[in-house]
């Protein structure tokens, strides 16, 4: 009755579901592996954030460029804020309501050590405000020189550039503000988070977690994919069962003498 698992066809199915299914079940596993090490990777770095906002500020040339390690430091510059170019970044949710973030613009002291650092300026989000308001309403940066403290962050690389209208920006990047200025900008950012350096009513920015550390798309692409590796598995199978069942059916009727309808003839 079970002859027909040894035919050529069947040969041929048996030995492609005996290998797929290892390989599914590899798949599946790995691209689970890679969902639990970004979960543990933004655990970690969340932990680390959490931890450097209470730790003294370090200046800001010993924290770049920005990395995984030093993202979320909290870094220290000494530079004066240029009141003329202020910008809003619209489109920002914190805690659960929308508003646009404050981006000033620090001019950074001349610091030989530093490289680059001569005429530079470093984006420095002052806050965030509820709603759309008007960049003429915005509370201006302080005069003088000044010493800001703030949590390190990466050039933003998602935002709309175009079509925010005057004294807005689709995110902060240096790629951006560097056609916005006519003075270098750092390749960087910091988002203050002492109170004190907040006038009313901007609240705190808090920091992003660094590239690739958190949950972000491509953590829950893994966990997707991992489905769809071990639904291969339960296909397989499936399919196997179902094609087994029919030739089995087969092969009774055929022992008990039931001969399959043959096909109607064609009428001329």
């Amino acid at each position: 009755m079970y002859r027909f698992l040894l035919t050529p066809r069947w040969w041929t199915i048996n030995v492609f579901v005996v290998l797929s299914i290892p390989f599914c079940l590899f798949m599946g596993s790995w691209q689970l592996s890679r969902f639990e090490d970004r979960v543990d990777s933004h655990r970690t770095h969340q932990g680390k954030t959490e931890q450097a906002a209470q730790q003294p500020a370090d200046p800001l040339a010993e924290l770049l460029p920005v990395t995984k390690q030093t993202s979320g430091r909290i870094a220290e510059a000494t530079g004066t804020y240029d009141t003329e170019h202020q910008y809003l970044s619209p489109g920002r949710t914190l805690d659960g309501e929308r508003g646009a973030y404050v981006v000033s613009l620090l001019r950074l002291d001349a610091d030989p050590g530093a490289g680059d650092d001569h005429g530079s300026a470093l984006p420095v989000v002052r806050g965030w405000l509820p709603g759309d308001p008007d960049p003429a309403d915005v509370p201006a940066p302080p005069t003088g020189r000044t010493t800001v403290t703030g949590a390190l962050q990466s050039n933003e690389t998602i935002g709309d550039t175009t079509g925010l209208g005057e004294g807005r920006i689709g995110r902060v990047s240096a790629a951006v503000l560097v056609n916005l200025v006519p003075y270098d900008v750092q390749d960087a950012w910091i988002t203050v988070q002492d109170p004190k350096l907040l006038p009313e009513p901007l609240k705190a920015v808090p920091p992003a977690l660094p590239k690739g550390s958190g949950l972000d798309l491509k953590a829950f692409q893994n966990l997707g994919y991992s489905a769809e590796w071990f639904a291969f598995v339960v296909f397989a199978l499936f399919m196997w069962f179902r094609f087994f069942r029919r030739d089995l059916e087969l092969a009774r009727d055929a022992e008990l003498g039931i001969a399959q309808n043959p096909a109607a003839p064609t009428r001329t």
